[in-house]
């Protein structure tokens, strides 16, 4: 199954690397923009000014994690990458809730 490469928005701008990432691990726009609503986990971004978001997926036996990494550019949100992590990592150093990031979302 091909999934189809999301197209750039007025919020939401999708580097080549997220596209690829994507198509590996037959990842959806859909599924991406609905992490970013509703993260399980926000951290900081290994990348400074980056942000990491964090949602649980799989079932109880076989746990995994949908990662995705964003930076704020003006009103707009650029998708760096996406991933997904075999198992439960690690917390990270937590950051505040994002009124900006509910503002550009609408």
């Amino acid at each position: 199954m091909r999934l189809k490469d999301p197209k750039d928005t007025q919020r939401i701008l999708w580097t080549k690397h997220a596209k690829e990432k994507m198509r590996f691990y037959q990842l959806s726009e859909r599924k991406l923009r609905k992490l970013i609503r509703n993260p399980d986990r926000k951290e900081e971004g290994i990348v400074p000014g980056t942000v990491a978001l964090m949602q649980k997926a799989g079932s109880e036996k076989n746990p995994y994690e949908i990662w995705l990494m964003y930076q704020k550019v003006d009103k707009k949100i650029k998708i760096i990458t996406a991933w997904c992590y075999p198992g439960i990592s690690p917390k990270g150093i937590p950051l505040p809730e994002d009124e900006d990031l509910k503002e550009i979302l609408g």
